[in-house]
């Protein structure tokens, strides 16, 4: 049965502000937040753990889960608490999948220290596309965070996002037999396309400061992708793209 709210005030709506704007609120609640009409068709075909979805009167009803709860705001609501400039009418609340576990694979990608969700979640897209694994590491941005999940397209639903520390990823490689590649501007660094990338646990560092110094130093070998001499570096989203299409590529 369907409910309505038409205050801003309402306990529902400051509790979704929250959620949308505090990665410590959806940690301590376990749910997060997203828009948009397709993004939800989604979230209910992958088993997203629907909790509550939020309409506008002329947005259609998908098939939703038993119990799912479902709430028609006015637009001006909607306007109110929707992080788009221009919303879709639709709103929805998911718990937070249990937490993946770290399994160190040769061809998988490592994210060191990427802070925006627009490239956290466009990297997300483009290796559940080729069907590379990746492992976010401190410092990166949620992939629960709404901008991530948008620029994911859904990706964090259809794959588990595992999450690890570098600590825990250095050893679990390590004891796997798995070289650790990283993406760096070097004299050292060899050109992507003549390496085995896919042997190997790929790093690519954040989007001002590269891969840190750290992983730079216990790194088994590193990896320059060609570009005109007169471009400094590449978007991290478009860095890891790459690095993932030349590791299916040579497989």
């Amino acid at each position: 049965m369907e409910e309505r709210i038409s205050s801003r005030k309402n306990p529902l709506i400051q509790q979704i502000r929250k959620l949308l704007s505090s990665r410590s609120a959806r940690q301590r609640e376990g749910l997060f937040v997203t828009d948009g009409t397709k993004l939800l068709q989604e979230a209910v075909s992958f088993g997203a753990g629907l909790r509550t979805v939020l309409l506008t009167d002329d947005v259609q009803i998908p098939d939703l889960p038993e119990g799912v709860r479902v709430v028609r705001v006015p637009e001006d609501v909607m306007g109110s608490v929707s992080p788009m400039e221009a919303p879709q009418g639709a709103l929805f609340v998911c718990a937070l999948p249990e937490k993946a576990a770290f399994s160190p694979k040769p061809g998988m990608l490592i994210l060191d220290g990427i802070q925006d969700p627009g490239n956290v979640g466009t990297i997300l897209r483009t290796a559940d596309a080729l069907d590379v694994p990746v492992v976010l590491l401190e410092g990166c941005a949620d992939p629960y965070n709404w901008k991530t999940v948008r620029a994911s397209m859904g990706a964090v639903f259809r794959t588990p996002v595992v999450m690890s520390d570098w600590q825990s990823v250095q050893t679990a490689c390590n004891a796997a037999g798995i070289p650790i590649g990283v993406t760096a501007l070097s004299d050292r660094a060899v050109d992507i396309r003549s390496a085995k990338l896919q042997n190997m646990a790929l790093v690519i560092g954040s989007e001002g400061q590269g891969v840190r110094p750290e992983i730079l130093k216990v790194a088994d070998q590193e990896l320059i992708i060609p570009m005109n001499p007169h471009c400094e570096s590449l978007n991290a989203a478009i860095a890891a793209a790459i690095v993932m299409w030349q590791i299916r590529m040579g497989e």
